[in-house]
């Protein structure tokens, strides 16, 4: 982070420790060694037990934790399963953004229909008040996650987890900066689009390498570098 002066940023589960992801308490703990450089979000986990630690553990951390998790199409719930209800009352009265996976999977066994972007306009519309963050921009979905940051005020996106190599590298590279940029034009504007990578799926220099070629103003571009995170989390 220091190479590209990156400042601050969210460190949430995975990384992995094996086959297994580093559970909420040791991502806090990492993020507490980090010297600053580092805040934590919690992943929720859909069931009742899991849930209410996670809210326990963002009590008891509340100078720390900036957001919320949830893996949409990796667990079985979607987002308007009653079982994050206390996570989302939560995180609207501390006013701490939940982050939802949107979009393809990185497994074969991941439900699409569930991390389908367009399955949190109704959240949306019930809860007016709940800052929701599609990650990935819901790749690649991305008309409607366009429509979605420019209908709902509380409604953001991140550009974490593109840029995963294989064949036609540049020409996809070129295929994701065409889609985000036709998002923000529809958009009227960068406001609702943060920064990410999703480390190590995606490496730090390729995602300033894809900002740099959006074809927007400058003055967009930093708003997605760090104004827009800033704001959300209140880094």
């Amino acid at each position: 982070m220091r190479k590209y002066n990156i400042v601050r940023g969210l460190l949430l589960s995975p990384p992995l420790q094996g086959p297994a992801p580093l559970s909420n308490d040791k991502i806090i703990a990492l993020c507490a060694k980090s010297g600053g450089m580092l805040v934590p979000a919690i992943t929720v986990e859909p069931n009742a037990k899991e849930v209410k630690a996670a809210v326990r553990l963002a009590e008891d951390h509340k100078e720390e934790v900036k957001a919320f998790k949830v893996r949409l199409g990796y667990v079985k719930a979607s987002a308007e399963s009653p079982v994050f209800n206390s996570v989302y009352d939560y995180a609207e009265s501390e006013g701490l953004p939940v982050l939802f996976h949107t979009g393809d999977t990185a497994s074969s066994n991941g439900d699409l229909v569930l991390s389908h972007p367009l399955t949190l306009d109704r959240l949306a519309n019930k809860r007016e008040e709940l800052v929701m963050i599609l990650c990935h921009f819901g790749s690649p979905w991305f008309e409607d996650v366009a429509e979605l940051i420019y209908k709902h005020p509380n409604v953001y996106t991140d550009i974490s987890g593109l840029i995963t190599g294989g064949g036609y590298a540049e020409k996809f590279a070129e295929w994701l900066a065409k889609k985000i940029c036709e998002a923000i034009y529809y958009a009227g504007g960068a406001e609702k689009v943060i920064f990410g990578t999703d480390y190590p799926v995606t490496t730090h220099a390729e995602t300033f390498a894809l900002v740099k070629r959006l074809e927007i103003d400058e003055r967009d571009k930093e708003k997605i570098l760090w104004r827009n995170a800033e704001r959300v989390f209140g880094l």
